[in-house]
């Protein structure tokens, strides 16, 4: 943060959202917490007809979005600014463009909480995409459609130990686009803004394939990273360098926004669910590959067990077996090839490769879809399941120093830049978190160590203040089957003979801490009736 103050070139001293045209507001706005999830990122940031949401939003990414930056470029502000989040639903004035939204975030924000924001630039990391040394290895585009990318699904029946790519297939695509969706479909690369200096006008047709980066070593010389694929197909060249961006520094926000209007339900309404407007189902072939998509508002499964729709459709852990009760065995072992299609009205989420279906919508179809299509009878009931409660034992956490630094957590390396990961490959996990309660890292294991943490964490170490830490642990995957046992054993500090560590070990040597394991109860969804065979299609 003190860096960042360094760096900042003061331009204004004004609140923009303040400033913003007055006439752009919505006309009425439902601003709340949200609930929580285990898997929390903003989705939406869509408008259709006269309504406008965005769910799941820190206020970094309000402020992001607002103004049309990336969220590294929002500073400042207080430790809660990349914690909590609330969920936005609007009724918009008739014509409004994407241009508007954002002038109505801006109002929304300095009117709901207040906001205030200074800007200026400053010099910071940024992937530059730029023409190569020859003619684009792309086609002109002659498409007067919106420009898409779609992933493209992997062969039907690859050969064993057949390398795996991403696979990208862009129409009608900018090059101010490109770098969007670069940032969005490779992050596994690139953790910084993209931006565009090909000065290519116009817009291009390509396809692109790359290794994802967690296989990339694996796949030896197979495998081709975002960088080479870049060059080779496409022509063009993806550098780290410092440009100058601009700079969004927080002078004052509030964490509690003000109350919704009396009669909010009555004026913005729930947005009804609604059904799939078609659907075929058929049993998948033998030896298919697992698959699935989303593409615009149509969703595509490729031999998917319906156990896997079930844990999505009702927001479930798909590791965690007591999540539900009276599963037949069929559920994870019989697949089906779906190919489901919604209509125009329902709620869609904004990305750089387009609009998709929005999260909780296609949770509430695929529910429907299954109930009708399955017969399946079901209810949620509260249950004993397996859950977790933090004890001090011989605590090693250091005391944050500054306590008005942001409270968050990062996958990767802290400010020594030490990144275990490189060394011990095995150790494929580096969480790097800062200001931390111990509540708050009972939280976060929930949403970061799947596989392990399926419930809420309770805090009962009796520690007050916030803190420091790294965590280096394995995923779950890497531990071997015959030693997966710490999840559930009295004993958290077994070794796994293949050098994998557990996130219970990690916990225990890394932070001092136990994850005591017990019994609480936890709503569980209990299959009443399902049929093996669907209805016909």
């Amino acid at each position: 943060m003190r860096a960042a103050f360094a760096l900042f070139a003061l331009l204004s001293v004004s609140s923009m959202a303040q400033t913003a045209d007055v006439s752009k507001s919505f006309l009425i706005a439902d601003v709340h917490t949200s609930p929580f999830t285990s898997d929390p990122f903003m989705h939406g940031n869509s408008i259709q007809g006269d309504r406008y949401f965005l769910t799941q939003a820190t206020m970094v990414d309000l402020i992001a979005t607002a103004y049309g930056v990336d969220a590294a470029n929002v500073h400042g502000g207080p430790a809660w600014l990349e914690r909590d989040r609330y969920d936005i639903r609007a009724k918009a004035p008739p014509g409004t463009t994407p241009d508007d939204v954002k002038l109505m975030l801006r109002t929304l924000l300095a009117d709901r909480f207040h906001l205030v924001v200074k800007t200026g630039t400053a010099h910071m990391p940024t992937y530059i995409l730029s023409a190569g040394p020859g003619k684009p290895k792309m086609s002109e585009s002659q498409d007067p459609a919106e420009g898409s990318c779609i992933p493209l699904p992997p062969p039907p029946n690859p050969a064993p130990g057949a390398p795996f790519y991403i696979t990208l297939n862009c129409k009608n695509l900018t090059m101010a686009a490109l770098a969007d969706t670069l940032h969005d479909f490779a992050g596994g690369y690139i953790d910084q803004p993209v931006l565009d200096e090909t000065n290519l006008p116009g817009t291009w047709d390509f396809t692109i394939k790359w290794t994802g980066r967690g296989q990339l070593e694996k796949q030896g010389a197979d495998g081709i990273s975002i960088f080479a694929a870049i060059e080779r197909q496409l022509g063009l060249k993806l550098e780290l360098k410092t440009a100058p961006r601009p700079v969004f520094q927080v002078a004052s926000v509030n964490q509690v926004p003000s109350p919704n209007a009396p009669n909010i339900a009555e004026a913005l309404p729930e947005w009804a669910p609604v059904p799939f407007e078609v659907s075929t189902i058929k049993p998948s072939a033998p030896d298919e590959q697992g698959y699935g998509r989303i593409t615009g508002h149509q969703i595509e499964t490729r031999a998917i067990p319906l156990m896997f729709l079930i844990t999505f459709g009702w927001d479930l852990n798909p590791n965690d077996k007591e999540d539900i009760a009276n599963a037949p065995k069929w559920l994870d072992t019989t697949k089906f090839d779906i190919v489901a299609k919604a209509g125009d009205n329902v709620p869609v989420d904004k990305f750089a490769s387009g609009n998709l279906i929005n999260y909780e919508a296609l949770r509430s179809m695929l529910r429907a879809m299954i109930t009708d299509r399955f017969q399946m009878k079901w209810h949620m009931e509260d249950r004993p399941v397996t859950a977790y409660t933090l004890i001090a034992v011989k605590p090693k956490l250091t005391p944050t120093k500054d306590p008005t630094e942001r409270t968050r957590c990062k996958e990767g390396p802290g400010p020594d830049g030490k990144d275990l990961r490189i060394a011990s490959p095995i150790l494929n996990r580096l969480l790097t978190c800062q200001n931390m309660t111990i509540a708050q890292i009972g939280d976060e294991l929930q949403h970061v160590a799947n596989g392990y943490i399926y419930n809420p964490v309770l805090d009962g170490t009796g520690l007050k203040g916030s803190y420091d830490f790294t965590l280096s642990f394995s995923s779950a995957d890497k531990i071997l089957p015959d030693t997966a046992g710490p999840a559930n054993k009295s004993d958290s500090n077994s070794a796994d003979p293949n050098g994998a560590l557990s996130v219970f070990d990690a916990i225990n040597r890394q932070l001092g801490l136990k994850l005591e394991k017990t019994k609480r109860p936890y709503p569980v969804l209990v299959i009443d009736h399902i049929e093996e065979t669907p209805t016909a299609n």
